[in-house]
């Protein structure tokens, strides 16, 4: 039994201190995830709660703390390898509302950003617990001032072993300044917008050359990352001509590593993350959570930012008796196979299963086919093995490439259940029959249009605010023109084939990007190459590396914070 699965005792309760990283939330290690999935209480600033809190229990006591600024970079100096922490003000408030949180032996998690033993708040709460008498554990997380420049493409070392020394510009002394001006080491500085000019000054001062290399870089690990790359003595104009205003109150920490031999000057071939295909593009993607969750993951593979929006809604045929009987029938042994053509279409039967008291035993001597990858996932996690899933194309012309003719001596039952949409085309019907089997076409669901979007949403389709959407079938252009307007013609347009991209261009848009088969996660390919090229293009000629909703007549970069 692992320490986040140890029962908490019955007075103190337990807390565990969690690293969430530097902001990407695939960067929590497995033992965080175990340790929030056990958690009854879970108390973290905002920005922290966003990288953790889908790993917790529904369930679970969420508690906001305004205790200050949680450094999610090292409180640390380390200067000829001897380590001090800096006075920092402890937070009493978060260390009190933990304490109240564990009472009644309840499991606390405390998530800060960074890594917790970096984190000098966190420290004076660990000591509040041994005060208190509450036992506590600690996760250890990615700290920011290593895992931004390895997303920058700026490894610290290199292979003489260059000193790395790590300074916070909020927190360091004069002495400290001077101490890593003098060496020749790699420096990280934890600093914000405004106080980079004045720390790139100080070691200048201290004795670095001003033509040293370094690199700034906000908002590290996730898709707003930049990176400025320059010298000491010209990052103040640099990031003035960039035009990177400073928020009101400083904004997250930015980091900025200095050094001849910290690879900023190779930072244009290291550049891994920030030179992804789709890095920073917002994708409209026309569909529910659940329907986009692969589609959603591989764009995120890809640098991009899904952002889902359902334009139909499921809802219960008018005339529920027709898939009774075929549930019935289904049982009772009318069948001798089964097709499902999407996942809607598995949920409308095992939510019927469900009602009936019936599982996944029910199919027992029925051949069970699925049109594609999705679905047949779907069936999976119902606890039935597909028997037939298209070799080719993942349509229903690809299904029925692959299925068998009816033949009398093999085939007991020449019936075939189809639980389908109210508007699915007869393509499947049309064909089955062909082959010699009868089909009980049945109306499991119907599609009707999604409610509109919340206004933020509208507003940013049709003022470019989008860089790409995928249409994945005509129903999806039709439907997001009707629920939300036509959007902006700065905004990629990629079809997953030939009717999308037709029933696109009836509605006046351009169609930049078309799959070449219909596959929804070709279509993302298909999307990723097309970025890809821009990218090249703009780098050849020279030109800055924008996304297409940067290009729009009147917009201008989002503030870095």
């Amino acid at each position: 039994m692992s320490p986040t699965t140890l029962p908490a005792g019955l007075e103190h309760g337990h807390v565990t201190f969690l690293g969430a990283g530097p902001g990407d939330p695939g960067l929590l290690t497995l033992r965080a995830v175990e340790a929030l999935a056990n958690a009854d209480v879970l108390v973290a600033e905002p920005e922290v709660l966003d990288v953790v809190r889908t790993h917790a229990r529904a369930d679970v006591t969420v508690l906001d703390t305004d205790s200050g600024p949680s450094p999610d970079t090292p409180q640390l100096t380390v200067v000829d390898g001897a380590s001090t922490t800096p006075g920092v003000p402890a937070s009493k408030d978060a260390a009190n509302i933990v304490m109240g949180a564990a009472r009644g032996g309840r499991r606390v998690v405390r998530a800060v950003s960074g890594d917790p033993g970096l984190d000098a708040y966190a420290a004076e709460e660990m000591l509040a617990c041994v005060a208190a008498g509450v036992p506590f554990e600690v996760v250890p997380g990615v700290a920011t001032a290593v895992g931004v420049p390895a997303y920058a493409g700026v490894p610290l070392r290199d292979a003489q072993g260059a000193d790395v020394r790590f300074v916070d510009a909020r927190t360091a002394s004069g002495r400290c300044w001077t101490e890593v001006g003098a060496s020749d080491g790699t420096v990280v500085v934890s600093a914000t917008l405004d106080s980079v000019g004045a720390a790139a000054g100080e070691l200048v001062a201290a004795g670095r050359k001003p033509d040293t290399p370094m690199t700034v870089t906000v908002a590290g690990t996730t898709t707003r990352q930049r990176t400025w790359s320059a010298t000491l003595g010209t990052i103040a104009q640099t990031l003035k001509q960039a035009k990177v205003l400073p928020s009101p109150d400083g904004g997250r920490p930015v980091i900025v590593v200095v050094g001849e031999r910290s690879a900023a000057a190779q930072r244009d071939q290291l550049s891994w993350f920030e030179s992804k295909p789709l890095f920073g593009w917002r994708v409209l993607v026309p569909r529910t959570k659940e329907q986009a969750a692969s589609l959603s993951d591989q764009l995120r593979s890809y640098g991009a930012v899904p952002h889902e929006v359902p334009t139909i809604a499921v809802e219960p045929p008018r005339t529920p008796q027709q898939m009774e009987r075929a549930v019935k029938g289904l049982v009772t042994g009318r069948y001798e196979w089964i097709a499902f053509t999407s996942v809607n279409a598995v949920k409308a039967v095992r939510e019927k299963f469900e009602e009936y008291g019936l599982d996944a035993r029910a199919f027992a001597g029925i051949k069970v086919a699925a049109v594609g990858e999705q679905t047949a996932n779907a069936l999976i996690a119902f606890g039935v093995k597909p028997d037939l899933v298209p070799s080719g194309e993942q349509s229903a012309a690809g299904l029925l490439e692959d299925w068998p003719p009816y033949d009398p001596v093999f085939d007991p039952i020449d019936r075939v259940f189809l639980p389908r949409a109210d508007i699915a085309t007869e393509t499947l019907v049309a064909g089955l029959i062909e082959l010699g089997w009868e089909v009980d076409d049945v109306t499991a669901y119907r599609t009707v249009r999604a409610s509109p979007p919340p206004a933020e949403t509208r507003e940013a389709i049709k003022g470019g605010g989008f860089d790409a959407v995928l249409f994945t079938s005509s129903s999806t252009v039709r439907n997001l023109v009707g629920i939300a307007g036509k959007p902006h013609n700065v905004t990629v347009i990629a079809c997953i084939g030939p009717a999308t991209a037709k029933t696109a261009e009836e509605h006046g848009l351009r169609v930049d990007v078309m799959a070449p088969e219909p596959s929804v996660h070709r279509l993302a390919e298909a999307l990723a190459d097309f970025g890809l090229r821009r990218r090249a293009a703009a780098l050849e000629a020279g030109d800055p590396v924008t996304r297409p909703s940067e290009r729009r007549p009147g917009s201008r970069r989002r503030r870095t914070t």
